[in-house]
């Protein structure tokens, strides 16, 4: 038990399954999933922005679903599986949804890309062909002040050119 300004806070081990890998971690009471993601894990793919639910920066997938990590204590994700945006690529081979953002100039200053990216993956994981609608709706809960969000759309609409493995980049680094 620690003490910190008269509040006491217990700390427990909990397991999450973050990308396939198990992972044991010390979490205090009120620990965000966000936080032990970034600061425990050292998955800093996923953004803190608003830290209030509102932008989406640090969306990740819970049992495939997107949920704004910064809302959720990580105790309350024990025995879910967690996808972080690096749990996308294989190998390190970018998913063709990530190399459409990257062709399609839907990045550019990257904060909002990662939570972007998993929330139109989860929308094709359910309908590999959504229409302009079905994409808007998807990505309602994440915000892009650069973008103006057209290339965005025609990334998430433009997705399955990208399997071809002709279209570059094919890996994390490149």
């Amino acid at each position: 038990m620690k003490k910190m300004n008269n509040a006491t806070f217990n700390r427990r081990v909990i397991t999450l399954k973050v990308n396939g890998e198990t992972h044991h971690v010390a979490v205090a009471d009120g620990e965000t999933l966000l936080d032990v993601l970034r600061e425990k894990l050292r998955l800093t793919g996923t953004k803190k922005g608003c830290n209030l639910g509102v932008c989406g920066a640090c969306t990740v997938l819970v049992d495939g679903e997107p949920k704004n990590s910064c809302l959720l204590l990580a105790a309350s994700c024990e025995g879910a599986a967690i996808t972080t945006i690096e749990g996308l690529s294989v190998e390190g081979e970018l998913h063709p949804l990530q190399r459409a953002f990257i062709q399609s100039g839907a990045v550019q200053c990257g904060y909002c890309s990662p939570g972007m990216i998993l929330s139109a993956y989860a929308l094709i994981s359910r309908n590999p062909d959504p229409s302009e609608e079905d994409i808007k709706d998807a990505l309602s809960g994440n915000l892009c002040r650069c973008t103006g969000y057209s290339r965005i759309l025609r990334a998430v609409k433009d997705w399955k050119k990208f399997e071809d493995r002709e279209y570059a980049p094919l890996h994390a680094q490149e």
